[in-house]
């Protein structure tokens, strides 16, 4: 069964903790490739969440149907295996990603950046207004 692809604001799904000598590991069986570890049981649930996080934010920009989870009932880990139940609040996650800065090259004529530099002007600022402008956006969309 598929939810839809609107964006939700919580979601909660089972992943599955091994510990072992050398540290703990975490995969999330609805979602292939949704893997994290750790050495602490503190330590695992912050980074299962951080990854699922990260993981249902990718599906949700290329569009890919989020499944249901599975119920904790119908899970049987490998021996050593722990369920647990890991949520994530997305609205926080897809804010502290869209907000993230991300470093441009612009290229402008040596005349102008003599006289940007010489009046103070703070360039990220401005292109920043300038795209937002451009684009008639004034926040990211999340």
């Amino acid at each position: 069964m598929k939810r839809s692809t609107y964006f939700q604001s919580l979601y909660c799904f089972p992943a599955i903790f091994y510990f072992d000598d050398d540290g703990i590991s975490i995969e999330f069986p609805d979602l292939p490739g949704c893997l994290s570890c750790a050495d602490t049981e503190e330590e695992a649930f912050q980074n299962a969440k951080e990854a699922l996080g990260l993981h249902l934010y990718g599906m949700e920009i290329d569009g890919d149907a989020i499944p249901a989870p599975t119920s904790v009932r119908d899970l049987h880990p490998d021996e050593g295996g722990v369920v647990a139940m890991v949520d994530v609040f997305m609205p926080t996650v897809r804010d502290r990603i869209n907000q993230k800065a991300i470093k441009k090259t612009v290229t402008i004529p040596a005349w102008l950046n003599r006289e940007a530099e010489a009046a103070g002007a703070n360039f990220s600022l401005i292109l920043q207004n300038a795209l937002k402008a451009y684009l008639g956006k004034s926040a990211p969309q999340t």
